[in-house]
């Protein structure tokens, strides 16, 4: 009961909300409350009042009030720190589980003045420090572990200060729409399955114009400029140059296929032969229960191949 109660005031209080798109720290989002630092001041303040009170000391006014005022000033620099700052999330890049997600937030400062010592920290502890100088736009990452495939949310952030002393804290709630995809972590290694090709590997070669593999027998209608006259120079009589080019063939990754016993090491099995795949240069597609992707290769099919995989069995809350 007292914690649905303490939801619901936070609730009302904070109003926090997933969000899109830039946001502007405006008052009604900054919350500013002293320290343990700035509680130690103001009752060292009171006792020093009441010593003044109590024996008249004009310069003790003086100094009192002095530090009061240096008080009040601090609060207002520790707000202003925050003060109509714009922030927006921007991309973030895909990762293996087990990485960090770097995820990346950009802080426009329109003022003049710099703003320093600003935090951020998730409900985690994670917490990354940095500046903002004036009339610019600084780009921070800020990294949550990737544990598992699937979406990765960054969740809730607290974006605080403390500057100019430390006598009060400043805050302000983020919660960005933003997500990270995360990939299956690969296997140390896994052979490729078999391709159609006669030698398995996924590619074979056929007579073409790219690469030089060898000399045959001249027959009548050969072109000339492919007789190999230093051979006919040497007395090994006429013979032509062969040249081949090497001829993608459609390598199919099967999680049928995939020896594991549970999902998730057939998904880093297939993960692997993703990637190994792709190095190679092999024209692969790929093959799970909810779909097929055609075979192709380069970059797209590879980040297409990896995102199905990852997301393979995952309901998308977004």
């Amino acid at each position: 009961m007292l914690t649905a109660l303490k939801t619901r005031f936070f609730t009302w209080l904070f109003r926090p909300k997933i969000e899109s798109g830039t946001v502007t720290l405006t008052q009604r989002r900054i919350f500013i409350l002293p320290t343990r630092r700035g509680l130690a001041l103001a009752f060292v303040l009171v006792l020093m009042l009441l010593g003044d009170i109590n024996y008249n000391l004009s310069l003790g006014y003086v100094l009192t009030f002095l530090l009061a005022m240096m008080a009040v000033m601090s609060m207002l620099h520790t707000f202003r720190n925050l003060a109509h700052m714009e922030i927006r999330a921007g991309h973030t890049d895909a990762v293996f589980s087990g990485e960090a997600a770097q995820f990346v937030l950009h802080f426009h400062n329109h003022g003049k003045l710099p703003r320093y010592q600003l935090c951020l920290r998730n409900d985690n502890g994670n917490t990354v420090s940095f500046n903002v100088p004036a009339r610019q736009d600084s780009e921070v990452a800020f990294p949550v572990a990737a544990a598992q495939r699937g979406w990765l949310a960054l969740g809730k952030l607290t974006l605080y200060t403390e500057f100019p002393l430390g006598l009060f804290h400043a805050w302000s709630y983020l919660h960005f729409d933003t997500r990270c995809l995360v990939y299956p972590k690969p296997l140390a290694e896994a052979p490729l399955p078999p391709g159609d090709a006669p030698d398995g590997a996924g590619k074979r070669s056929i007579t073409g114009d790219d690469d030089f593999s060898g000399l045959r027998n001249y027959v009548a209608g050969d072109a000339l400029p492919r007789i190999a006259w230093k051979a006919f120079a040497r007395g090994q009589g006429l013979q032509v140059k062969q040249f081949s080019t090497p001829a993608g063939e459609e390598l199919w990754l099967d999680i049928a296929s995939a020896p594991d016993r549970n999902d998730e090491d057939k998904l880093a099995r297939m993960t692997r032969w993703v990637l190994d795949a792709e190095a190679l240069g092999l024209r692969y597609g790929l093959r799970l229960p909810d779909g097929e992707l055609p075979a192709s290769n380069g970059a797209a099919q590879r980040d297409e191949c990896l995102r199905r995989i990852a997301l393979f069995g995952v309901i998308e809350t977004k």
